[in-house]
């Protein structure tokens, strides 16, 4: 498999390095290594790569797969790959690298013993060791002051064999001395990971397979590998970031695919990406919006599908243990009992949104007038949680606990289908009004996720109503194509999403909709393999939208793959 680096990024599972395509009015066009920590409010470039002869740029074309990148130039070629996730390891003959820095920060490179070079790089708060393994090293300096305005390093080929070797290796404080493996041990060690990711990765169903689905399935494969990162700073687990390509963060319900997508045949690390949030929960109950390596972000949240998600999981792997129950169940009785306590200002007994942020669908429109809105999805994910956290309470002897969970779960049913049910469809409203809000959004349609729990009657009502204004032949839009305010790419105002597709279908499904269940599905890896796993779709062409290397679209298309096609 080979893909583009505009588009998708080359990394390897538990590094924070990646090399990517960059242009702006910032930076020259080009291929960057790039740190993605701290967040997604910086590119994180370090160097831009350039081929060399002889000194001077020549043009070249990258050819990237999962664990090797070749850069070829018509004077020789260049190879990368990242044997351990702190290396990029470069082996080339008839050309030189050349790494060049551009900043505006006291950045600069010092000699280091053996021939080699540090780069003390402020940006991005690391250093860089640069160690030659056959050639040598060689630096342009143009030095201002306390600061290189701009530094050029360069791995050039020995004279004699036009060939060279070196090493890229970052670290934060001081370098410990070590040895390197040659390239070939590298690029074996990543290899054979890759292979046990992909081999171990949740198989095509029969029907998925027949649809050519198999490319799309290594693609979504190598970009949920690639995009976990190691524990490190505030991140105490190995933790699946949603892409390395802007969106460099977890957010508090993307996390909760990539777990699901795990469940089958790593409990383990599924364990970890459900947990991080519960790691950093507030004492209050809510989790944050978004967590990286460096922190997290408190002024919003996402909404509470945990619930949802842990009984997914227990449904699909019995080695849960009670030990791990007892873990999750108290973090999440405090995020149930939040929205209750404290997103409930009218005390209706239906909690309400403070932000588009906070539901996940950050400009729908049931928030054109204003908030707080009472949405039905809200209720609807409640009532889910509370099932699950019945069930656990009674797996662990809690029964009381049990039995209270599930009366709650019962009332808010009951209240939400007498406050945001009007005969034909639920409504959303502003909290403290009865008058429901303007446009035509599938949020409205999320109590299918309710699936057997709603009467027959609003069930058939409710698909129906799907069927004619929100299916398109690409899968689900989030605001219907009728809409006067539906937008092509915009954002929540049309384009399709693996989540809402996720959730609906297993819903469908559970409802006993199997064959509209199946049909979503197919219609969604259909297009995701044909556009990539991009962040959203236009939901009339299925052109891939935003970021297209998403791990949550990765995770979705490979459940839906798997189970649902």
């Amino acid at each position: 498999m080979q893909f583009d680096l505009g588009i998708v990024p080359f990394s390897r599972y538990g590094s924070f390095l990646v090399v990517s395509r960059l242009g702006s009015d910032r930076r020259a066009e080009g291929l960057y290594l790039r740190n993605v920590r701290g967040g997604d409010n910086r590119d994180g470039a370090v160097f831009r790569l350039e081929l060399v002869d002889d000194g001077v740029a020549v043009p070249f074309e990258a050819v990237a797969t999962p664990t090797v990148l070749v850069l070829r130039a018509e004077q020789g070629e260049l190879e990368l790959c990242m044997g351990e996730p702190q290396l990029v390891q470069v082996r080339g003959r008839g050309v030189g690298l050349r790494l060049v820095v551009e900043s505006e920060a006291a950045d600069y490179v010092m000699p280091a013993p053996a021939d080699c070079l540090v780069v003390n790089h402020f940006t991005t708060e690391l250093h860089f060791r640069l160690t030659p393994l056959a050639g040598k090293v060689a630096v342009e300096d143009a030095w201002k002051a306390t600061r290189d305005s701009q530094v050029k390093l360069s791995f050039l080929p020995d004279g004699q064999t036009g060939e060279l070797e070196g090493v890229i290796e970052e670290f934060q404080t001081v370098w410990r001395e070590r040895s390197y493996p040659d390239f070939a041990s590298g690029r074996a060690r990543v290899e054979q990971e890759y292979r046990e990711w992909l081999g171990q990765t949740l198989p095509l169903s029969e029907a998925a397979r027949e649809d050519g689905l198999a490319e799309a399935r290594e693609l979504a494969a190598y970009i949920t590998w690639s995009c976990v990162v190691r524990p490190e700073g505030y991140l105490p687990r190995p933790a699946m970031y949603m892409s390395k390509n802007w969106m460099t963060n977890i957010w508090s319900w993307d996390h909760c695919f990539n777990a699901m997508a795990l469940t089958r045949w790593n409990l383990p690390l599924a364990w970890d990406q459900l947990m991080v949030f519960i790691d950093r929960q507030d004492e209050s109950g809510v989790f944050p919006d978004f967590i990286n390596d460096r922190y997290a972000l408190w002024n919003c949240c996402k909404p509470p599908i945990h619930g949802w998600t842990l009984g997914w999981m227990l449904a699909r792997n019995d080695d849960v243990t009670d030990e791990m129950l007892t873990a999750i169940y108290e973090p999440l009785c405090r995020w149930t009992d939040w929205w209750f306590r404290y997103r409930d200002d009218d005390q209706d007994g239906i909690p309400q949104y403070n932000h588009g942020y906070d539901c996940g669908w950050d400009n729908s429109t049931v928030f054109l007038d204003g908030t707080p809105i009472e949405s039905p999805d809200l209720p609807a994910y409640l009532v889910l949680q509370m099932d699950v956290l019945a069930g656990v309470a009674k797996r662990l002897g809690r029964d009381d606990e049990a039995q209270a969970w599930e009366e709650e779960s019962e009332a808010t049913l009951q209240r939400l289908l007498a406050q945001h049910w009007d005969g034909k469809k639920f409504f959303a409203t502003r909290s403290g009004s009865d008058q429901p809000t303007r446009g035509d959004s599938l949020i409205c349609y999320m109590p299918l996720v309710l699936g057997e729990k709603l009467p027959e009657a609003m069930r058939e009502q409710m698909i129906a109503d799907v069927q004619q204004r929100f299916l398109t032949d690409h899968g689900l839009a989030t605001e219907s194509p009728a809409s006067p305010f539906y937008r092509s790419d915009g954002y929540w105002l049309g384009p399709i999403w693996a989540p809402v597709t996720m959730l609906l279908v297993d819903g469908l499904r559970r409802a006993g909709e199997e064959k509209l269940s199946q049909e979503i599905a197919r219609r969604f890896c259909r297009m995701a393999a044909a556009s990539g796993m991009a962040e959203n779709f236009d939901a009339l062409s299925g052109a891939g939208l935003r970021d297209r290397a998403f791990t949550w679209t990765s995770s979705v298309f490979l459940m839906l793959a798997h189970e649902y096609v």
